[in-house]
């Protein structure tokens, strides 16, 4: 404000001055103001918050006091804020006293304003560190930063919170993980008023605790097998990864280092004798599970008699033997009182109690069925007499077949003379109804088209001039399989972690692991696509997962499986076990390039074998879908896509056509193991 020049008169002529000025007071009209000299900012000083406005106004005054109407220009001079031209102030960001900053002229009189700027009310609360990986009872101290729309820092004093589990903590921030493994997103809260941040935290079991080994106990036959796993916890029973090394500690047989025992010669029980170990040789400090194996020749439940089918000349002998076995296909031997017989047929054989068949004298007679009864356990196989007559009549079989379409069956044609003797068929000839298919000519295997529909006798067999026919049945069974979406692009999709245990692993293929973050082993194993570790692009792939687990899992079972698929050729379709499904040695997939293949097993996957594919069929449309933890055994040969809710192992020397999908667990690959996508 600019001051005011006062002059001071001798005390005669003030006296003067005031009796003619009020003398003029008295008789004028007040006088009109004079030319402005001062000018005075009302709200001085003002006090506001950061961004809020204030209206502030100029009274002008002449050299007397008395007011002068002005329009002033308004300004800013030292910073705090912005006016416009009305003088409305609005604060700026930074908080402080700006002196004289508020400024309204008119010429070169002016006047000035202090505003007072102030934090404002909390509008940003950022929780760090996130996201935080722990593992179970252990803590993390979490700090708050609280800010004003500004972004100046407050000294705000947030509230903890523990809003979606995973543990505890306290009123400085300071978090306890709990006993559950599994990640806990956006779940340690900080809070100002209505203003809150958010921090994610993974708890990861702890260390290895315990090591549990099933079966147990397992009860086989002399040389039976047995795939035996091993499963880690820590000590509140979380799931932990490691590669066991197996040993027998009590004989009994052997077992490889996929956990795949082999029994002995000797029957007996061998308690404990299976241990899996924590460490390599089970050396000190190591953590152990282990199991009791019961070996022994079960009871007989099976008779075979060969040779089966045999033909013979009229009065020719054949020695007859026969094998017993137990539930287990255990060798076991047959009670000596066992009974050799005839028990069926037209021939008119006769057997001894050696199992020397003899067959009878007449030309063209039929067939004996000669049997071994041991009990209620019986065997038998037949014995065909040569016969004189010519061929009338083939048989084809399987009569009426059913075939998906573009799959395939094996016919067979067996010729009769007009006694019913079963009599060569030379030069067979196949053919077929080229709407149903297509066939070999020589061998009978058919080949389904592509049209679904009831073809009668379209197979025939001939030979010379006779014939045979059968029905085929064109069925369309094959699933359609689900979309995997962003995890199509995957060799490996984890939820906790993925690790190498060494060279030459290598994924040809995307490795994404969410919410966990750990990828370990690369290098030296390696990864020829992308690497996503707890990222938006993870987090996709595990959302289409587990869109796919599902569809999955709500497909109607087409055929109930046994827990050992090994040495079977399926079709396309729905395969359902009741537990688990193991594969020792080798499982055909067999169909078209269009067929669907989908194996489901509640409990888990064991290999220690191959995935053969046959007629066309493709990897990529095999899912095998695991309810918990999927292991392919040292040296599996494997194809199609693993789905499993928990873990995936691939031990040691496995190559995988397909991918390896985890929702909740970690995957695991074994020294010099290779996924390629199918």
């Amino acid at each position: 404000m600019l001051a005011r020049t006062v002059t001071l008169l001798p005390a005669r002529f003030a006296a003067a001055a005031f009796v003619a000025l009020f003398a003029g007071s008295c008789i004028h009209s007040p006088a009109a103001p004079g030319s402005l000299a001062s000018i005075t900012i009302t709200r001085n000083p003002e006090t506001l918050a950061i961004g809020a406005t204030v209206q502030f106004t100029a009274t002008g005054k002449d050299a007397d006091g008395t007011a002068v109407g002005i329009t002033p220009v308004w300004s800013v001079a030292a910073g705090g804020g912005a006016i416009n031209t009305a003088g409305v102030f609005t604060a700026g960001t930074a908080p402080g006293t700006f002196a004289n900053t508020i400024k309204a002229t008119v010429g070169s009189i002016s006047g000035t304003a202090t505003a007072i700027v102030t934090v404002g009310p909390a509008a940003t609360v950022t929780v760090a560190p996130t996201p935080v990986t722990l593992a179970t009872g252990a803590s993390q101290q979490f700090t708050a930063v609280v800010k004003d729309v500004g972004g100046n820092i407050l000294s705000t004093v947030p509230t903890w919170a523990v809003v979606a589990g995973g543990g505890a903590i306290n009123g400085t921030g300071l978090f306890t993980a709990g006993t559950v493994a599994a990640g806990f997103p956006n779940t340690v809260m900080a809070s100002a008023g209505s203003v809150f941040g958010l921090a994610s935290v993974t708890v990861t079991a702890g260390s290895l605790a315990s090591v549990t080994v099933t079966p147990n106990p397992a009860s086989l036959g002399v040389g039976g097998t047995q795939q035996f796993t091993a499963t880690g916890r820590d000590a509140n029973g979380n799931l932990v990864s490691f590669t066991p090394t197996w040993t027998v500690q009590a004989s009994g047989g052997t077992i490889t280092s996929g956990g795949l025992f082999t029994a002995g010669a000797g029957a007996g029980i061998f308690a404990n004798t299976i241990r899996a170990c924590s460490t390599v040789a089970c050396a000190g400090g190591s953590t152990a599970g282990f199991a009791t194996v019961t070996v022994g020749a079960g009871a007989l439940a099976t008779i075979t008699v060969t040779p089966n089918p045999v033909s013979l000349g009229t009065g020719a002998s054949q020695q007859f033997t026969a094998v017993g076995r137990d539930a287990g296909g255990n060798v076991v031997a047959i009670p000596s009182g066992a009974i050799w017989s005839v028990a069926s047929g037209n021939a008119g054989g006769t057997v001894l109690g050696s199992g020397v068949y003899t067959a009878p004298g007449a030309v063209g007679v039929g067939f004996d069925i000669v049997v071994l009864t041991s009990g209620s356990i019986a065997g038998s196989a037949r014995a065909n007499i040569s016969a004189s007559g010519p061929l009338v009549s083939i048989a084809v079989t399987p009569n009426p077949a059913s075939v998906v379409a573009g799959g395939t069956a094996q016919f067979t044609a067996t010729g009769f003379d007009a006694t019913g003797l079963v009599v060569p068929t030379p030069g067979l000839v196949w053919s077929v109804g080229a709407s149903a298919g297509s066939i070999n000519g020589s061998t009978g295997l058919f080949t389904a088209g592509l049209v679904t529909g009831t073809f009668s006798n379209a197979v025939r067999a001939t030979s010379g001039g006779s014939s045979g026919f059968a029905t085929v049945i064109v069925t369309n069974v094959s699933p359609v399989g689900p979309s995997l979406g962003a995890a199509g692009s995957h060799g490996i999709l984890a939820g906790t972690a993925v690790t190498c245990a060494g060279a030459p692993g290598s994924i040809v293929a995307d490795v994404s692991v969410w919410p966990g973050t750990a990828i370990t082993g690369f290098p030296p194993c390696t990864i020829s696509g992308g690497r996503h570790q707890g990222d938006a692009f993870a987090q996709t792939a595990q959302g289409d997962l587990t869109t796919a687990f599902l569809a999955l899992a709500a497909m109607p079972c087409g055929t109930t499986i046994t827990a050992d698929l090994g040495g079977t050729t399926l079709a396309p379709g729905v395969y359902c076990s009741l537990t688990s499904v193991g594969v020792t040695g080798t499982v055909t997939l067999n169909g078209p390039a269009t067929a669907v293949f989908v194996i489901r097993a509640p409990s888990s996957l064991t290999t220690a074998g191959a995935v053969v594919m046959s007629g066309g069929a493709l990897a990529k449309n095999v899912y095998w879908w695991v309810g918990s933890s999927a292991t392919l055994g040292s040296g599996s040969a494997w194809q199609g896509n693993i789905l499993s809710l928990t873990s995936i192992t691939l031990v040691d020397g496995v190559t995988l056509s397909g991918r390896a999908l985890a929702r909740n667990g970690a995957v695991s690959l074994g020294v010099g193991s290779l996924i390629t996508l199918p």
